[in-house]
C-alpha cells in the first residue's frame, strides 16, 4: 500500500513547503485541502495551476486528492453543488489529482430524501469526471458516516467515476466493524483515511498508535482482501487547536503504518 497524508493538519503552508515536507517524511502522496483560504483552490489561474504541478513533480510527490467541502446531500438547489463539483474536477484534472473528495452534508434529512439528492448530483457530474479521468469520492462522514450509508448512495449512482472514501474513524463512530465497512464499500473503494483518537468521546487527534481507533483491524481486513491502494493519514488539528503540530509526527506516523502492515502481511 502507498502512504499519503492530508494537509488538513498543517497551517496554510506554501505549496513548495508542503511538497518538501511530504517528500522528507517519506510519503508518496498528499491529500490537498481545497478551500479559498488554502494555497490550492478553484480560483487558481492556469499559470498558478502549472506552478503547483511543477512543485510536486520536482519533489516526486503525487497529488492524491483535492479534499473539498461540497455537500452532495445538502438541502437546496442542485445547480450550485453540481457547478462546484465540476469546477473541482477541472482543477483536479489540471493538477493531476486522481480524486475529488466530497461530503454528504445531509443534515437532519431522512435518508429517503438525502440519498436521492446525493445520487442525482453525483450522477450529474459522473460523465464529466470520466471525461477528465478523475473520480469523485464520497467520504463516510457527517449524515452518512457508515459504509452502509455511503453504499446506499453509490448503489443508486452506478457509475465507475464515483466511489467511496473510507474514513475508518467515522465508520467506527457509526458503530460498524471494519469487516462490515469494507464489505459495504469494497465495490466502490477509492482509498482509506486513517486517524487516531483517545476514544469515541475524546476525538482530538493523536499520533497514529496512541489512541483506540481499530487501525490494525482495518489494515488486516484490507490485507486479507488483497486490497493494495492508498492509506492517507488525516490529522484534524484545524478543528482541535490544542493538538500537537502534525509536521514533527509525520515520520513516526509513517513508521507506525509500515509496522502495522508488516504485522498483518
Amino acid at each position: 500500500m502507498r502512504l499519503a497524508f492530508s494537509t488538513l493538519g498543517l497551517p496554510q503552508l506554501p505549496v513548495a513547503e508542503v511538497a518538501r515536507l511530504t517528500r522528507d517524511a517519506g510519503y508518496q502522496g498528499v491529500e490537498l485541502r481545497c478551500h479559498p483560504e488554502e494555497p490550492v483552490h478553484t480560483g487558481l489561474g492556469i499559470g498558478e495551476r502549472a506552478d503547483v504541478v511543477e512543485e510536486f513533480a520536482a519533489a516526486g510527490v503525487e497529488i492524491l486528492t483535492l479534499a473539498s467541502y461540497a455537500g452532495v446531500a445538502a438541502a437546496g438547489d442542485d445547480e450550485p453543488v453540481v457547478t462546484e463539483m465540476r469546477e473541482l474536477l477541472a482543477l483536479a484534472r489540471d493538477l493531476g489529482a486522481a480524486h475529488v473528495r466530497v461530503f454528504p452534508r445531509g443534515g437532519d434529512q431522512p435518508a429517503v430524501e438525502a440519498d436521492p439528492t446525493a445520487a442525482r448530483r453525483l450522477a450529474a457530474v459522473a460523465p464529466y469526471a470520466a471525461d477528465l479521468g478523475v473520480r469523485v469520492l464520497l467520504e463516510t462522514h457527517d449524515s452518512h458516516r457508515t459504509g452502509a450509508d455511503v453504499a446506499r448512495i453509490l448503489d443508486r449512482v452506478g457509475h465507475k467515476s464515483t466511489g467511496a472514501l473510507w474514513d475508518v474513524m467515522l465508520t467506527w463512530l457509526g458503530g460498524e466493524e471494519p469487516q462490515e465497512s469494507f464489505a459495504a464499500l469494497s465495490p466502490y473503494l477509492g482509498y482509506v483515511q486513517v486517524k487516531d483518537a483517545a476514544s469515541r468521546e475524546e476525538l482530538a487527534p493523536l499520533a497514529l498508535g496512541e489512541g483506540t481507533v481499530p487501525l490494525a483491524e482495518c489494515l488486516a481486513v484490507l490485507t486479507e482482501a488483497g486490497w493494495d491502494g492508498w492509506l492517507c493519514w488525516e490529522y484534524e488539528k484545524r478543528w482541535f487547536p490544542e493538538a500537537r503540530e502534525l509536521a514533527p509526527l509525520l515520520a513516526g506516523g509513517r513508521e507506525h503504518l509500515l509496522r502495522l502492515l508488516a504485522d498483518v502481511a
